[in-house]
């Protein structure tokens, strides 16, 4: 379960941007391509968040899709599969992942 690990991540992230003030939220995006269980995230991140003093701080998550662009046919699409990384236009695999690699701390709400 990696995702223990990478709520670590995100409370090291947060921490110095908090600079000492409560953490109301914190907003971030994942790709669909991460590999990422989002409810496996929500439950280590209530673990992670008491640990390390945020223990209201709620975790919103921003799901991103997976998008190619097809260097073949030139269409930009969005796949239904991380499994099976092809342009759903022309099924060729010469493609080029746009969208769905993000994990990323967007912002916090802090009071």
């Amino acid at each position: 379960m990696h995702e223990l690990s990478l709520c670590h991540a995100i409370a090291g992230v947060v921490r110095p941007h908090a600079a000492d003030r409560h953490v109301d939220v914190v907003h971030l995006q994942i790709g669909a391509l991460r590999q990422v269980v989002p409810e496996s995230l929500l439950f280590c991140w209530t673990l992670v968040r008491d640990h390390e003093s945020m223990s209201d701080a709620q975790l919103e998550l921003d799901l991103v899709p997976a998008e190619v662009m097809c260097r073949s046919c030139g269409h930009q699409s969005e796949i239904a599969s991380r499994w099976s990384v092809c342009c759903p236009e022309c099924e060729s695999g010469d493609v080029e992942v746009v969208r769905g690699n993000e994990f990323l701390v967007t912002s916090l709400d802090v009071s």
